[in-house]
């Protein structure tokens, strides 16, 4: 068995944020059982250690480690640190190989890991079928982002019941259509240029034309925005699609607020 519990609900936050630490403090108080940090704005991996120091319990992942950017040793030098001072609480969630040969550059870091970072406590990043058969194989769960209940199902039956699927769902807590999907809008924009996530879109069923034009239907399919009612039912779709783990992103205007974390937690617990 190579499954991690990371327990019903996380929260993706960014180390960008101002006292992104003492926020991670506040979301485990508010009932989130992991705190994923992001791996693009992550400037320091010193900052894994200030949100495990400002937490208790709570199991602080990095969603994503870009192994690109921090050397394996680094990322070992770190999980001996923490395991020291805070046993079984950290995670590496690791991705973000670029160039001719992704996979063989995840292996390759991988390996340099196997005598430090066990697999129990290493995720991967997946979209496609070959970033999920490397879940299965050398982690303990997979992480991916901008996909559907539909996708949950079929990266369910090739991971097997093994190994943990952890989701990360972006929300919006807009109820008004056209500035819900405004909102969305903007890390779509972003992320949607990445050739990596246009092939899972189409992998998804949605048109050239929907991702070229980031329409309705491929925000609506996404992203979920309305109320917490709104957003607790498309976790509860996740999960009967096989998550075991939902990691909720929020996309506000700015920063999202303690309000808004708190208002997405009581729909969820």
């Amino acid at each position: 068995m190579t499954t991690i519990d990371l327990g019903p609900l996380g929260a993706v936050l960014s180390p960008a944020e101002p006292g992104f630490a003492a926020t991670a403090g506040r979301l485990e108080r508010l009932g989130y059982s992991t705190i994923w940090l992001t791996g693009g704005p992550m400037t320091s991996l010193a900052q894994v250690t200030d949100a495990v120091r400002a937490t208790s319990t709570a199991t602080i992942a990095t969603g994503i480690i870009p192994v690109d950017s921090f050397p394996a040793a680094d990322v070992a030098a770190l999980y001996t640190e923490l395991e020291a001072a805070a046993p079984g609480r950290f995670v590496a969630g690791l991705g973000g190989a670029h160039g001719a040969d992704p996979l063989t550059t995840l292996h390759a870091y991988l390996d340099d890991l196997d005598a430090v970072v066990p697999r129990e406590r290493r995720v991967m990043a997946a979209l496609g079928p070959k970033m999920l058969q490397l879940a299965r194989e050398r982690a303990s769960g997979a992480f991916p982002v901008l996909v559907t209940p539909e996708y949950v199902g079929r990266a369910r039956e090739q991971l097997g019941p093994d190994t943990t699927l952890a989701v990360e769902q972006l929300a919006v807590l807009e109820t008004d259509p056209e500035r819900a999907r405004a909102l969305a809008r903007g890390p779509l924009g972003f992320l949607g240029q990445v050739p990596a996530y246009q092939a899972s879109f189409r992998r998804m069923g949605f048109a050239d034309r929907d991702i070229a034009a980031l329409g309705d239907a491929l925000v609506d399919g996404l992203v979920v925005w309305g109320d917490g009612a709104a957003i607790a039912g498309r976790v509860a779709a996740l999960r009967e699609a096989g998550a075991d783990h939902v990691a909720i992103s929020i996309v506000a205007e700015g920063d999202p607020t303690l309000d808004q974390w708190e208002a997405v937690a009581t729909a969820l617990t």
